[in-house]
């Protein structure tokens, strides 16, 4: 694994001088708010032993620059579970930007709203996240550990940087705040899992994000994340409503400035 991040940086800063400081991860549909960096954008392809995206709506490059006054490395576009991807490969970005030297990631997802509180275009800064894929066997971190890039048992209480939901409530009060459910996709989730994830609490449920979070908190880097609430879930049978891909990217276009302004006010302070 050290050797396949120090290749992969190696070649990142062959193309650039900038240092992170902060990571951002743009999820479906979000990749448009890396248009305000200005630095080097480089195609994962490009990048040694970096995994591809292939799902809709993620371009699949890496830009590594200035936004908002910080220096930034930002992937437009993530990948899942649902591509073929293992969890370690899935996660293996978010530990290439932490050796380039960023201290803290900003994450954003597409997800649909849980609870009856919840309407499209809602803003949510996650506080918690539950994955049963992850309590299963697909943890990211199975496997041996070494221990120059993280500890072997990770704490997951507070992963979500309790003083990073404050600044999101103080700059935005309207945000909404809870726990993401986090399951694999691509099918959207059938209504008795949807009620079984109400019954969690959990606000919202998306097909990212809760891996990236354990590899994150892995190698000590602080962890904000922000859902754009593009759909409702469908809990009960006898709803006609059929969630579907143009409904989520419809949603997006209309929440990304919402998003976009919490990050202009949110970076500078990070």
């Amino acid at each position: 694994m050290k050797d396949m991040i120090a290749a992969s940086v190696a070649k990142i800063r062959s193309l650039t001088d900038v240092r992170p400081e902060i990571a951002l991860i743009l999820g479906s549909g979000l990749g448009d708010l890396a248009a305000a960096i200005d630095g080097v954008e480089i195609p994962y392809a490009e990048i040694p032993h970096f995994p591809v995206s292939t799902a809709p709506g993620h371009v699949g490059a890496l830009i590594v620059g200035t936004l908002y006054g910080r220096k930034v490395v930002a992937m437009r576009g993530r990948v899942h579970l649902y591509e073929g991807y293992t969890p370690q490969e899935t996660t293996y970005p978010m530990r290439v930007m932490a050796a380039l030297g960023a201290h803290t990631v900003v994450l954003t997802n597409a997800a649909g709203g849980l609870q009856d509180d919840m309407q499209v275009g809602d803003v949510v800064v996650i506080d918690d996240q539950f994955s049963l894929l992850i309590a299963c066997g697909m943890d990211p971190l199975i496997g041996k550990n070494d221990p120059e890039i993280g500890e072997r048992f990770v704490s997951m209480n507070q992963a979500y940087a309790p003083e990073l939901i404050r600044l999101v409530r103080e700059i935005a009060p309207e945000v909404k705040q809870g726990a993401y459910a986090h399951v694999t996709g691509p099918s959207f989730e059938p209504p008795v899992l949807i009620r079984m994830l109400r019954s969690t609490g959990c606000r919202v449920v998306g097909m990212s994000t809760a891996p990236e979070v354990v590899v994150a908190r892995h190698m000590g880097v602080r962890v904000m994340a922000l859902s754009a609430v593009t759909n409702i879930a469908v809990a009960s049978l006898e709803s006609q409503h059929v969630t579907n891909a143009d409904e989520v990217w419809e949603s997006i276009q209309v929440i990304a400035p919402k998003i976009r302004k919490i990050l202009e006010a949110a970076i500078p302070r990070l």
